[in-house]
């Protein structure tokens, strides 16, 4: 099993930035409308309060705020940027266990590359939009979307992607309305078996902590956290 540093790695490769640079101790993100796992800037080594300035700049460059993502060994860092008035956004946690096999229920969920148009539209009603669909695009591993249905109509979509060995499910999204009726699981049973057809050994993904409903199902189909991470960002 994939410890947290080799997941976050597969996060990178499944959901990538525009572009990556090196600027002294930084990695600069350019998400390009991403959101935040492609924008926020990480430190690749020890790093003081006085380089804080040049990661700022650079992301002011880019037209991005002033966001780094944080891991629990850069505790040090946490602590400079929570002295500076920096604060945490969106804690979360990473998910992985074996790729399980599940029988998807009829006309319930399906895997489609590229995805159709009343999947963006689903996506874009929970706030995935034009930038986040370029992310999915961006990825060279192979990958696809899954559809999840309901009630006869389109309520649910999700991206997968393949790095490896490992599967990762980014961007799920289930319409409010049809919340709580099992479309989500369905949605992950169809992940599961499309990342089983391509040689997966390992399923995961991410979600936010505050996301008590999501990891309860995750925990079900046998996943187990195997990391955290979250963000600081100048109010």
């Amino acid at each position: 099993m994939l410890n947290a540093d080799d997941l976050f790695e597969v996060v990178e490769a499944t959901w990538p930035a525009a572009k990556e640079t090196q600027v002294g101790p930084w990695l600069i993100r350019d998400g390009q409308g991403g959101g935040k796992r492609v924008s926020a800037a990480r430190p690749l080594g020890p790093v003081k309060q006085e380089d804080i300035a040049m990661a700022v700049t650079e992301m002011e460059k880019l037209g991005q705020p002033a966001l780094f993502s944080l891991r629990p060994e850069d505790g040090y860092l946490d602590s400079i940027l929570a002295r500076m008035g920096y604060v945490v956004l969106d804690p979360s946690i990473l998910f992985i266990g074996p790729v399980f096999e599940a029988e998807v229920p009829p006309v319930t969920a399906f895997d489609i590359w590229p995805p159709l148009q009343i999947m963006k539209d689903v996506w874009a009603e929970g706030g995935i939009g034009h930038g986040r669909i370029a992310v999915m695009e961006r990825v060279t591993d192979p990958k696809t979307s899954i559809l999840g249905r309901i009630s006869d109509r389109a309520a649910g979509c999700a991206f997968v992607a393949m790095h490896g060995t490992t599967a990762m499910v980014h961007a799920v999204e289930v319409l409010p309305d049809y919340r709580r009726h099992g479309l989500a699981r369905n949605m992950m049973y169809a992940a599961a078996r499309w990342a089983k057809d391509q040689g997966a050994e390992n399923f995961s993904l991410v979600t936010t902590g505050s996301n008590v409903a999501a990891q309860a199902l995750y925990s079900s189909l046998g996943l187990s956290v195997v990391g955290r991470y979250h963000y600081r960002m100048k109010p």
